[in-house]
């Protein structure tokens, strides 16, 4: 995940997004029941969640920590009564290295043809290529926030809808993706136009795991655990599914958590879900941290450095991105 810093290709972006003849999600935040419904999300779950990834070390790409978080991934999803599919592939690297990338898609409710895409990336970052300390820009990072964050919170939401004899309208499909952060680190010469990152996402997007898969829309959850967080409308998210930025932040009104979903907008960012709108077609948002006043980066202080632990998860935070969604989901008709 990077930001899109470069104005000549955010302006084409842009042009290409509302040229697009992505279906817009049909409702909008109007459709948000307007008092709570779902289950409460337990934040204590999706921090132990986390944590279990950060215990198997950084989740890097061939690694062996990444090898045994993912098959406890699968485990957890399958334990939930969930139909599980590992999509495998190799993929290359910005570097020419062949990446072992295996894509998890956990299904809830498979017999179901309308659907909602949830989706978090759980690799993490090779290289600590954005810490204050430049001796540590080749350690590899925890990945607490950025990476076993987003999937905690799909994990528990996962775990909440399999316990609830009330069952969803539509069926829910879990994507974590893998391969998101092996795109070019600053100490490379390489050129960064972007294609480097979010390597599995791209792979799934133009494989899903289901010949002419459709979803409704999409909402991605990207480093959604850090302390002091919060979300604002991210740039390429309101170019591509303003309706559904609509709709997310119109729910967390209704859970009481407004406060960390800001009505502001952000930055642009290269992100899993820019492959999910472009090549799959899907209307798809990115819940991402946001910090617009933090020198080290936009993304927080800890992103992409040998900081991003567990002592830096805030349990208040994943609970506000996690009830939100189970708002949304339990608000589809």
């Amino acid at each position: 995940m990077r930001n899109i810093a470069n104005v000549l290709m955010l302006a084409v972006l842009v042009l290409f997004a509302s040229c697009n003849s992505n279906k817009k999600a049909a409702a909008s935040g109007d459709d948000i029941m307007s008092t709570p419904v779902g289950p409460s999300f337990n934040a204590d779950s999706a921090y132990a969640f986390c944590a279990k990834q950060c215990d198997f070390g950084p989740r890097t790409m061939n690694s062996e920590a990444h090898d045994k978080c993912g098959e406890w991934i699968m485990a957890k999803f399958r334990q939930y009564g969930y139909s599980v599919t590992p999509q495998k592939a190799t993929l290359n690297g910005y570097d020419g290295t062949p990446l072992k990338s295996t894509n998890i898609i956990a299904s809830y409710r498979p017999e179901l043809t309308e659907r909602v895409l949830l989706c978090a990336h759980w690799d993490s970052r090779p290289w600590a290529d954005n810490d204050p300390d430049s001796t540590n820009w080749h350690k590899p990072v925890m990945g607490a926030n950025d990476g076993a964050s987003g999937i905690a919170v799909m994990l528990e939401i996962a775990r909440l809808l399999a316990a609830d004899t009330t069952k969803l309208n539509v069926g829910v499909d879990f994507v974590c993706f893998d391969a998101e952060d092996w795109g070019i680190p600053r100490w490379s010469d390489a050129t960064d136009n972007g294609d480097s990152w979010a390597l599995g996402a791209q792979y799934w997007a133009s494989n899903p795991h289901k010949a002419g898969y459709k979803a409704r829309f999409g909402i991605l959850l990207d480093m959604v655990g850090g302390q002091g967080s919060q979300f604002w409308r991210e740039g390429m998210s309101m170019q591509y599914a303003p309706d559904v930025v609509k709709k997310v932040w119109a729910a967390a009104q209704v859970v009481g958590v407004g406060s960390y979903f800001v009505d502001q907008d952000g930055g642009y960012i290269t992100d899993d879900h820019i492959p999910v709108n472009e090549k799959a077609k899907i209307p798809t948002i990115d819940i991402v941290a946001y910090y617009p006043d933090c020198a080290q980066s936009n993304f927080g202080p800890t992103w992409h450095t040998v900081s991003d632990t567990m002592e830096n998860i805030d349990k208040s935070t994943l609970s506000a991105v996690g009830q939100t969604v189970i708002q949304v989901l339990y608000s589809e008709k």
